[in-house]
């Protein structure tokens, strides 16, 4: 039970700084600026729920794709490693990772599947976290991350329908600080991926 309850906090602290809900709600309200109220939650509901389809369905069927591509768990490791690495690394320099925006306009109708839903919510390094937790993992360990990653969805939509009342009352420099020890947290992940891989591909 003790090695369950250390699995789960480990999957919500890398599902919640690689998606980081407090650090994204400015963005969420940027996007959606112009919006009444009511618009704002509607488009919040529908991007969390189009991300946790996507990435529901990579961790059911990561395993699968992995054998229809040939791809080994070392290889995944130590590629996901350095890209969940290089995302943190953005954070902690206080830059935009590319892996999180999408400078293109788009319609506000589409606005929920494309940039929030993919790549801002269910981008690669999401999925590449989700996917690094069910690796040879039993269907106990699949059906913590599932929920876990259902509970940070939840969290996610409640930061964006809170969006305003959260920026106003938390500061914008507070959410750096914050955006910063995601960074940090994230790059410990990953450097932790690449050193798995390493010692499983020489093992």
């Amino acid at each position: 039970m003790e090695n369950l309850a250390t699995f789960g906090l480990t999957v919500f602290m890398g599902f919640f700084a690689i998606m980081n809900p407090i650090a994204n709600t400015p963005i969420f309200l940027g996007l959606v600026e112009g919006e009444d109220k009511e618009s704002k939650k509607q488009i919040a509901r529908t991007a969390s729920i189009v991300a946790f389809i996507i990435v529901v369905a990579f961790i059911i069927a990561g395993k699968y794709i992995f054998e229809l591509f040939a791809i080994t768990i070392p290889a995944f490791k130590i590629t996901g490693g350095i890209l969940i690495f290089y995302v943190g690394f953005e954070m902690l320099m206080s830059k935009k990772s590319g892996i999180h925006s999408n400078d293109s306009q788009v319609e506000k109708s589409n606005l929920a599947i494309s940039p929030l839903a993919i790549p801002i919510l269910a981008g690669p390094g999401t999925i590449v976290t989700a996917m690094n937790f069910v690796t040879n993992a039993n269907y106990i360990h699949i059906g913590i991350v599932i929920f876990i990653f259902a509970l940070m969805i939840f969290l996610t939509y409640l930061t964006f329908a809170l969006g305003d009342l959260i920026v106003k009352k938390v500061g914008s420099n507070l959410i750096s600080v914050i955006g910063k020890l995601m960074g940090l947290i994230l790059a410990i992940i990953g450097t932790e991926m690449v050193s798995e891989g390493i010692k499983l591909t020489f093992k």
